[in-house]
């Protein structure tokens, strides 16, 4: 562009006039700028001009609600639908984006500053991302971190996931605290209407839909990894007895097995469908029932798998499987009107009256007045006063409502492994 009054070809010329000084002032002087936009089209086309150093907003995410926030993309295009939620941990956004937990969810952080220490393959909770998209605030324009390998966009859009930042994630918390989680569909796609993305997101449901089917492997395998000896954080009271545990994979976490093989166990990873009477061929000193996604109540074959094989083997529930536990006992569960999830969930351990900081990612919850005499209600979120634990010495099981190997932490809940190996030892020693 250049500033001057030339004669050359001119698509647009702005001219500036400016007093200095009053009219009436003697020292008063007026002058004139001309600038002019050479080889410019009139759609705004220029193989001289730059591109611009910021990125427009081009995305949209409506709710059912009605409301409708503008935004910039990064990841994949497209359109997707998914419940939103919102997130409040301070780190670990690789774990939870790779939590097949959030499978068929919007997960919002509400730390503003997300993807500064980009992505590495340590930190994987899964070998996929099952989440429906991710929400922001502000995304790091640089990554740095000595484990980085690619940035979160990158990363993102390779897994086909959808992301969205610079829209107002506070006022999108405070609305679903108020109003409970609700559904949004986010777009790219200029040809879809507005009409037509709250039609979406008002026909579409998350209740009763088994998500659990989607994330669980397909066949039987062996899980045989610990957790590095540069990130191991607990090993006291450890031995050199082995346990053989069953886990149903719900949408198991990699570092549930990490932990359980750090305790001393050797693991098989048995699909959701997994008869129990071939658990129990398989002689495990232990089961485990892990995290996964969505409503227990959308899973009868999973609580018909659990109650079969409660009272014949020790057995652990954790999240989903700490749900479809007390489905299995006779008791109820119902959705909760935002969930938890987060790394910051303050538990107190009835038992020994201990308050422990947990990491959470679950929308429904066990009634504990549903279940029946004999099962011990063992922790309770000190938020809500929701269950957090249940366990039965006559049943031989226990279970938490969050989860105690969490990456990157805390760690508070970590020994309950032990307590896991203890009550198989104990069933051991009976034998």
């Amino acid at each position: 562009m250049d500033c001057a009054a030339r004669t050359h070809s001119v698509v647009s010329t702005a001219t500036m006039t400016s007093a200095l000084f009053s009219k009436n002032s003697a020292h008063s002087r007026v002058f004139t700028v001309k600038c002019s936009s050479k080889n410019v089209s009139l759609d705004g086309a220029s193989s001289g001009l730059v591109e611009r150093p910021w990125k427009l907003a081009d995305a949209r995410l409506v709710l059912e609600d009605g409301s409708i926030w503008k935004a910039k993309s990064f990841g994949a295009r497209g359109t997707q639908v998914g419940e939103v939620v919102f997130n409040t941990s301070l780190t670990g956004y690789q774990e939870i984006i790779t939590d097949p937990s959030y499978a068929g969810q919007f997960v919002l952080m509400t730390n503003p500053h997300i993807g500064n220490t980009g992505i590495n393959f340590d930190d994987e909770e899964s070998m996929q991302c099952f989440l429906a998209g991710l929400v922001i605030r502000s995304l790091s324009i640089s990554t740095s971190n000595w484990r980085c390998t690619e940035t979160l966009g990158d990363y993102l859009a390779e897994r086909n996931i959808m992301g969205i930042y610079d829209v107002d994630t506070r006022a999108i918390t405070r609305r679903l605290r108020e109003d409970g989680s609700l559904i949004g569909v986010l777009s790219t796609e200029n040809s879809k209407s507005d009409e037509e993305l709250l039609e979406m997101s008002r026909t579409w449901d998350i209740v009763g839909v088994d998500l659990i089917s989607g994330v669980s492997c397909k066949s039987p395998y062996q899980w045989i990894d610990r957790t590095r000896s540069d990130w191991e954080f607990n090993d006291n009271g450890r031995n050199n007895e082995t346990f053989n545990v069953v886990a149903y994979d719900f949408g198991i976490k990699h570092n549930i097995l990490r932990r359980l093989a750090s305790y001393g166990c050797k693991i098989t990873v048995v699909p959701s469908t997994w008869p129990a009477s071939e658990t129990l061929k398989m002689k495990p000193d232990g089961v485990l029932f892990s995290n996964g996604p969505g409503d227990p109540s959308a899973v009868p074959y999973a609580v018909e798998a659990v109650k079969e094989l409660v009272g014949k083997v020790p057995v652990f529930g954790i999240c989903m499987g700490h749900q479809l536990l007390g489905q299995a006992l006779g008791g109820k569960t119902f959705k909760m009107k935002f969930g938890h999830h987060g790394g910051n969930h303050p538990v107190r351990n009835l038992r020994n009256g201990c308050v422990e900081i947990s990491a959470q990612n679950h929308n429904y919850a066990v009634d504990p007045e549903s279940l029946p005499d004999g099962v011990e209600v063992t922790h309770v979120n000190l938020n809500d006063g929701s269950c957090a634990g249940l366990a039965s010495s006559k049943m031989k099981l226990m279970s938490l409502q969050y989860h105690p190997e969490a990456s990157p932490g805390p760690h508070d809940s970590d020994p309950v492994f032990g307590e896991f190996i203890q009550l198989m030892k104990q069933e051991k020693v009976k034998a």
